[in-house]
């Protein structure tokens, strides 16, 4: 069977049992069978089929067996025809037509299913005596084709809610064209051609990286760009990589593509050849390193190596290759690329210097979407957007396609109004026109997806059959993989030889596999349009055994795709059957958790938590529950680590899993301090945890006294928290963790600038983030970044605090370490504040609190809700700053007891503003009595400077001047204790 984009027609006779009664049953026969004749004669006049007569109704298909790129205009045309002929009967009939996706029969006698079926049934019923009435998906596909009065929503029966409908009043006329073999030239693209030129002669001359950045829509010409400016090119260079559309973490592909390229590695060359290949050319070992790495030819990918290693590796090599001659570097489908991969890009583009590298990157207009500053701000970044031909472009390129320019003038402009400019839509329909020896135009596509899968349904039998099994491979296919997946064929080489010559798939130059030819999708639609048509139970077939082979060719090399393919597979299976075979289910899980690790090892998190929650799916173990609930905490998804982590917990009490036991408990009390603030909650578990860890476990003991440390700031005990990660330090230098060493020197940094004890922070922060760099650990330098912005700012070096700040942003961006980026943008809000900007410093304080209420935070977001209302309140909108400084208090944990007076100052601000005094002057109190209980002076400072501003306002100088005083003293008791 196959699945189908087609139109359904219902039609039925109006009133019929009036035709039959006291009628001469031979008279009614004739009438009846007269009708069904009719309609069959519309029918297959209009390239339908008639699926089956029920009483005096019938259903018929357009699209099956034979799919045209205008099966729902047919069904209207055929549904109007019927219409007129029942009329001429003097009988009346009422019309149902909609289009959608169904599941028909190979064999000639078709049977359809699917939803499409149904509501072309009620649309039918809904329909008055004479009238046709389209569906939401006929109607647009038909739009500009087919005259409708709209009909607004109707009442269907069996549906939930009432569906928009239309009914049909006419349609349109066509014309007529004649073929020939196809090669398209490159029209209209002259002054984008130039500037990609000018581009590279400026990189040449300026021994300098430059970004070319081409955006497009599908089809509009931006490989076909690219393609004739590298083919012009002489003495250069030039290595492509594409982005895969997948998301499973192949990060680094098109690096991976470019580096194994120019070293002559096939994907399935042995380790050791592989390593000796890159190394040998790379020259300097650390570069081949990281870079094999990125391109997965080491095993070793768990290491803690990060997206900037590999960045500054890709440059040193990027550079070395430029040293030799001019290197382009081909970036393809951009718009799928994850987070490090451009940020490479970029770094590049940004670092790469003294040798010519351009940097070319094809991407649709999506990718502004994710990355809307993409480009900006580089003196050597150009960015064009590719459009639609003009009318007259479109007609030189209808001229060029042409062999011997025989088209009418009707032909032609329909044509031009169909395709309205696209180069590729162009093409397409030009060689449908050549293929079927056709002269009429009549069929040309609404959408490029039509017109596909109407050229892939005129294919012969194998030839179609290959080509829906390569797109379940991908974009790139190999001869042997398709064989594997066609056991019924002697031999594939005939039906790929045809698509060649069809122009459905180009030969790949380079095959990633050794010994293994391949060939591409000439575009990523028709990949997608033939993979669409195969029934689900045919691609689960194919996705295992494709597996299966790419086991056997490549090993754990491309262990990602292999993963995705096994998940597609019982995904697939189990959405048909209800659950997939066992032994498919371990395999998948297997898979998909060491590519989880993978991700995990290129602080891919996000990554990793989709590929460890589907291994749980799939198959779960104590193992794969306790990784997913770790990547949601590496993402700070407090929820989802409350949640499965408590699962987690229980299963390794029972297993006696100690290891899990004694993480999950530490994980819990971090999350339930954060999302609870049940500071006493946390202190059990951790005090739990200690007993469960082994003596030698040095990292599980060291993230329990980081917890600990953490409860201890909640309570204002800074001297517990010096203690805690004092210990931890050497615990961290013990365990090797560079990581831990500079979380501990950050968070000892903390207590005396808490302390404003600036000159015993500052070595901390410089040394936190020289082991951050050491380490490799993107979350690691953004948490070491924000320490320094928070010293940078005690100091009012605010140039330098916002630019800490900004580098601790885009690394915990990177790692999708949401809430200590929710940290982060408080300060940096407050860096803005005082620098002037309050429109930023206001932007950036509200996505702080929007980021850390998803989270359920409570720690930071109270914090975040107070500044902002301080911010309103500085701006005279006081209503708006009440609203925020009681979300605070309502927010902040019953013994946060520097967050309790921050938030009982700002409301107490905010009440003095309202002119409520002796409320205001309460709070005020209320924050400096609760913050002088502990040794927070920097708390101490700011309630004190408030209080006191607080009385002089009111005249109450002698008051104030005490205050003030007392200021000073706690300001130079820092300084002695420094």
């Amino acid at each position: 069977m196959e699945r189908k984009l087609a139109t359904v027609l219902f039609v039925d006779l109006v009133d019929s049992t009036a035709l039959v009664t006291g009628a001469d049953p031979e008279v009614v026969r004739r009438r009846v069978q007269t009708f069904f004749d009719r309609v069959s004669h519309c029918v297959t006049m209009h390239g339908g089929i008639v699926e089956k007569f029920a009483g005096d109704a019938v259903m018929a298909a357009f699209g099956i067996p034979q799919a045209h790129e205008d099966d729902a205009e047919r069904a209207v045309r055929a549904g109007l025809a019927i219409l007129d002929a029942v009329e001429e009967l003097e009988l009346q009939a009422r019309v149902g037509v909609e289009s959608g996706e169904v599941v028909a029969d190979d064999a000639e006698a078709t049977f359809a299913t699917g939803e499409a079926v149904t509501l072309a049934a009620r649309l039918e019923q809904a329909a008055e005596p004479g009238q046709l009435v389209l569906g939401p998906a006929a109607h647009r596909l038909t739009l500009g084709r087919v005259e409708v009065e709209d009909l607004g929503p109707i009442e269907l029966k069996g549906l939930d809610k009432p569906l928009w409908a239309w009914r049909a009043v006419g349609t349109s006329g066509s014309g007529g064209a004649r073929p020939r073999t196809l090669e398209a030239p490159l029209v209209g693209r002259d002054a984008e051609l130039e500037l990609l030129s000018n581009t590279y002669d400026r990189a040449l001359r300026d021994r300098r990286a430059h970004l070319f950045t081409i955006y497009g829509e599908p089809g509009v010409g931006k490989s076909r760009l690219a393609r004739e400016f590298v083919e012009g090119l002489e003495g250069a260079t030039v290595l492509p990589g594409r982005s895969l559309p997948y998301g499973e973490g192949v990060t680094y592909w098109p690096l991976a593509e470019m580096v194994k390229c120019a070293a002559g590695i096939a994907d399935d060359d042995p380790l050791d050849v592989a390593i000796e290949k890159l190394r040998a050319f790379c020259e300097d070992e650390a570069v081949a390193d990281l870079l094999g790495l990125a391109s997965g030819v080491l095993e070793a990918v768990q290491s803690e190596s990060s997206a900037q290693e590999i960045a500054w590796a890709a440059r040193e090599w990027a550079q070395r290759v430029a040293l030799e001659q001019p290197l382009v570097l081909v970036f393809e489908d951009i718009h799928w690329a994850e987070e490090p991969l451009l940020e490479l890009i970029e770094h590049l583009a940004t670092w790469v210097r003294e040798a010519p590298l351009l940097l070319v990157c094809l991407a649709r207009p999506e990718l502004l979407d994710l990355r809307p500053d993409w480009g900006g701000g580089r003196v050597r970044a150009t960015s064009i957007e590719l459009e639609a031909l003009r009318r007259d472009e479109s007609e030189q390129l209808v001229d060029a396609l042409l062999e011997d320019g025989e088209l009418t003038e009707e032909a032609r402009q329909e044509l031009l109004d169909k395709t309205e400019g696209n180069p590729l839509y162009v093409e397409e329909t030009m060689r449908m026109l050549a293929e079927e020896g056709i002269q009429s135009v009549d069929r040309i596509p609404d959408t490029l997806q039509a017109l596909i899968a109407a050229r892939i349904d005129r294919l012969p039998a194998a030839t179609k059959a290959i080509l829906q099994r390569a797109a379940v491979i991908g974009r790139i296919f190999w001869v042997d993989a398709v064989q594997r997946l066609s056991p019924e064929l002697d031999s594939v080489e005939e039906p790929i030889d045809d698509l060649l010559l069809r122009d459905f798939v180009l030969p790949e130059p380079r095959s990633s596999i050794r010994a293994e030819n391949a060939y591409r999708f000439k575009h990523v639609l028709i990949r997608e349009v033939a993979y669409s048509g195969l029934s689900k139970s045919a691609r689960a077939e194919h996705h295992k055994a494709f597996a299966e082979w790419l086991k056997e060719r490549a090993g754990d090399e491309l262990l990602e795709i292999r993963a995705f393919h096994l998940d597609r597979a019982t995904a697939l299976l189990a959405e048909l059957d209800g659950s997939a075979p066992v032994e498919l289910q371990h395999e998948a899980a297997e898979a998909l958790t060491e590519a989880g690790l993978r991700a995990f090892a290129r602080e891919a998190n996000r990554t990793a938590r989709q590929h460890f929650v589907r291994a749980v799916e799939l198959e779960p173990t104590l193992r794969r529950r306790y990784l997913a609930a770790r990547a949601a905490d590496r993402l700070s998804d407090l929820p989802a680590v409350a949640r499965e982590m408590e699962e987690v917990l229980a299963a390794a009490i029972g297993e006696g899993d100690r290891w899990t036991q004694g993480r999950a408990l530490v994980t819990l009390a971090e999350a339930v301090l954060l999302r609870g603030a049940d500071v006493q909650a946390a202190e059990q578990m951790i005090d739990e945890a200690l007993e469960v860890f082994e003596p030698g476990d040095l990292e599980g003991r060291y993230r329990a006294l980081r917890a600990r440390a953490s409860i201890a700031w909640a309570r204002g005990d800074l001297a517990k928290e010096e203690q805690m990660m004092l210990e931890g330090l050497e615990l961290a230098r013990q365990a090797g963790r560079k990581d831990f060493e500079s979380e501990a020197s950050d968070e000892l940094a903390s207590v005396y600038l808490a302390r404003l004890e600036l000159d015993r922070a500052a070595p901390l922060v410089e040394q936190a983030i020289l082991l951050a760099e050491q380490s490799g650990s993107a979350e690691a330098r953004g948490r070491a970044l924000r320490f320094a912005g928070q010293l940078h700012l005690q100091r009012g070096e605010l140039e330098d605090a916002a630019a800490a700040l900004e580098g601790a942003r885009e690394h915990l961006s990177e790692a999708g370490a949401a809430w200590a980026l929710g940290r982060t943008l408080n300060f940096a809000a407050w860096v803005a504040r005082y620098q002037g900007d309050l429109t930023r410093s206001e932007r950036i304080f509200r996505e702080s609190i929007r980021l850390l209420a998803t989270l359920e935070d409570r720690a930071t977001l109270c914090e975040s809700q107070r500044s902002l209302a301080e911010l309103l309140l500085a701006e005279g909108r006081v209503d708006e700053a009440e609203r925020f400084a009681l979300a605070a208090r309502e927010t902040v944990g019953p013994h946060d007891l520097t967050s309790l007076a921050t938030t009982a100052a700002s409301l107490g601000l905010v009440r003095a503003a309202q002119g409520r005094d002796e409320e205001a002057e309460e709070l005020l109190r209320e924050a400096y009595d609760t913050i002088s209980a502990t040794l927070h002076r920097s708390g101490q400072r700011d309630t004190l400077e408030a209080l006191a501003q607080f009385l002089r306002d009111r005249g109450r100088d002698d008051e104030a001047a005490e205050l003030e005083a007392r200021r000073e003293g706690l300001l130079a008791e820092a300084a002695s204790a420094a």
